[in-house]
Order: C-alpha cells, then sequence, then structure tokens
C-alpha cells in the first residue's frame, strides 16, 4: 500500500517594514526581537543613521507562516511603533503598488514604464494614464489601461486637477508618476499627494532649466548630460532626489544626438525611482532621500 505524499506547504508570506525615527539605542533590538516573537524569519534588513538630522532609518524585508496576517502584524507592531516615535508602515510584497501615469507630447518614458510594467520589471499596477492631449491614447489602450484625457488651461486648471485627485482617489491609487507631464501641478494638488508624486526632470539638476536643455546644454559644451528623478513639491523642481542617471558624450555629438541619449538616460531614472519606490525603498528624510537600493 503506497502511502500518499504529504500536500506542500504553502509558501511563507513576504512582507516589508519601513520605518523612520529619532536616533536612540535598542531600534534594531525592539524590531528583530518583535519578529522573532510574532514567528517571522528576517529575509533582507537595512539600516541607517543619519548623524546631521539624528534621524534613523530601516528597511526590513521579512517571511511570515499563516495565520500571521498584514493587518495583525500592524495591529500588534503599532505599540513599538509608539514606543519610539516612529513613522513604520507595513505591506504585502505580493501587493503591487497601484500607479498613475501623467503624460504631455513626450512618449519615450511613458511606452518605457508601460513596457516594464507588462513584463513584470517593475511591480506595479499602472491603474490609468492621464494626459492633456491625445497622442497617446492608441498606444495605452494597446495594454487595455484606462486613458483619461484632460485638457488644461489657465482658466480650468483647478478643475483639471480635481478630476486628476478624483482618479487617483477613486482608483485607491499610491503614486503618480510624470512621465514628461509638461504641467506645473498646483501647490494645493502637491500638498495633497505629498511623498506620491514622482517627476523625471529632463537635465542634470540643478542644471539648464527650462525649454531645450540638451541645447543649452550642447551650447556650454557639456562632457555629461543626465537625468534626475525626484518627488514632486511646491517648489518647482527642487523636491529630495530618489536617482540620477548620466551619460558621457563627446564635442561631436550633435543636439539631435544628445536629444536620443538624454531620452535612454530619461526612461532609465525614472524606471528606477519608480521601482525602488513601489519596492519600498525610498525614505524622506528632510529634504533628501534614504534610498536602499
Amino acid at each position: 500500500m503506497n502511502e500518499q505524499s504529504a500536500a506542500p506547504a504553502a509558501p511563507a508570506e513576504q512582507y516589508v517594514l519601513t520605518l523612520s525615527c529619532p536616533d536612540k539605542q535598542g531600534i534594531v533590538h525592539a524590531v528583530s526581537s518583535y519578529l522573532f516573537m510574532t514567528g517571522c524569519n528576517i529575509e533582507d534588513s537595512q539600516q541607517f543613521g543619519d548623524h546631521d538630522t539624528g534621524l534613523f532609518f530601516m528597511r526590513v524585508h521579512f517571511s511570515a507562516e499563516a495565520p500571521v496576517t498584514v493587518e495583525k502584524l500592524r495591529a500588534s507592531f503599532a505599540a513599538i511603533g509608539d514606543s519610539f516615535h516612529m513613522e513604520w508602515q507595513i505591506h504585502r510584497v505580493a501587493d503591487r503598488m497601484r500607479v498613475v501615469l501623467l503624460v504631455s507630447k513626450f512618449g519615450h518614458c511613458l511606452n518605457d514604464l508601460l513596457f516594464r510594467s507588462r513584463i513584470g520589471a517593475l511591480p506595479v499596477e499602472i491603474a490609468a494614464v492621464v494626459s492633456n492631449h491625445t497622442d497617446f491614447a492608441e498606444l495605452v489602450a494597446s495594454y487595455d489601461i484606462p486613458f483619461h484625457h484632460i485638457p488644461v488651461t489657465r482658466e480650468n486648471k483647478p478643475q483639471a486637477e480635481a478630476q486628476l485627485l478624483e482618479i487617483v482617489r477613486s482608483e485607491e491609487v499610491e503614486l503618480v508618476v510624470l512621465a514628461r507631464y509638461m504641467q506645473v501641478l498646483s501647490d494645493d494638488l502637491c500638498k495633497a499627494l505629498s511623498g506620491q508624486i514622482i517627476n523625471i526632470h529632463h537635465s542634470f539638476l540643478p542644471s539648464f532649466k527650462g525649454a531645450k536643455p540638451y541645447h543649452q546644454a550642447h551650447a556650454r559644451g557639456v562632457k555629461l548630460i543626465g537625468a534626475t528623478a525626484h518627488y514632486v513639491t511646491a517648489d518647482l523642481d527642487e523636491g529630495p532626489i530618489i536617482e540620477q542617471e548620466v551619460e558621457r558624450v563627446g564635442h561631436d555629438v550633435t543636439p539631435d544626438q544628445l536629444v536620443a541619449i538624454g531620452r535612454d538616460v530619461e526612461c532609465q531614472a525614472l524606471a528606477r525611482a519608480v521601482k525602488w519606490h513601489a519596492e519600498r525603498r525610498i525614505l524622506l528624510n528632510g529634504r533628501r532621500t534614504v534610498v536602499f537600493a
């Protein structure tokens, strides 16, 4: 009589804990002891103490067997969070972050993010694409993603932003990505979505602001061009920097060639920033970021 083999155990659920708080002794011990006492196993842990701000930052990737749930973990960790005055979050790794992409008339970053999401290179679910033009409606439709055309003028800007905010809230979106969206967001919208908007700036901040940055770079004879992914704040292009990418260029490169190289650089920097944000690897540290990449 053959014995039936036991059914394989279900894989352990994966979670990520992120936290920041005033730096003091005992934080790591408290977190690791809590995870041990709740039957969790630490898969990866990163931490950083900033001597300038006196803050401590930590990201812990851990696993847990049922009946542990994210709700139970959050409820039981609250006491530790309170005792150390932490700002903290716990998320399931399997829950892909819901994202809205904003675009105008330059589609290279949009196309790159759509493709990376489709092949699983980005742990996000693109809930919608919003544009003040209709140029990329067909492209977005090919990915079976809702496309919203919201024209923006000086007169209707408050109404247009209200429509955008309604999409963000109704779709339970956690991140808005400005994939070359050439509209300045209002202070009110920046505050409403603080820490939830990522922009790609088509230059290596803070140089070459404004129109035709690559032509400005060419006129100055630069040897490096770059792009900067950063969080959006009410201060235009001054938000906390997440990632920067550069490419060396020679004296013989034309402005059009710089634009082509710049497109690739922008896509790389923005994709990494979105990926790190979706994986809960970025913590705000005043006007800077801590990136556990």
